[in-house]
């Protein structure tokens, strides 16, 4: 399907291209290392089946919970208008 200017395909390698970025970034939150029994946060004690589930958790649930809202994804926009594109 041709699509503008844009080769065949394109519309495509921009949405795998995007998809790996999202992984590659979960990749690189995921906590490593040793865990912790106290939140770095609010110095309360992490249960045991967060420690089980996530080994190295540094945070209790409300508290990663606070950090994940504050999270803003920064990236390339690949969904720039035809209109844009042309200028």
């Amino acid at each position: 399907m041709a699509n503008g200017w844009a080769r065949d395909g394109a519309v495509q390698e921009q949405i795998d291209d995007t998809v790996a970025d999202a992984l590659k970034l979960a990749r690189l939150r995921l906590a490593e290392g040793a865990g912790s029994e106290i939140c770095e946060d609010c110095g309360e004690r992490i249960p045991e089946a967060r420690r089980k589930a996530l080994p190295a958790s540094r945070t209790c649930v409300s508290c990663q919970a606070i950090r994940d809202g504050r999270w803003r994804q920064a990236g390339i926009n690949r969904r720039g208008s035809k209109d844009s594109q042309l200028r």
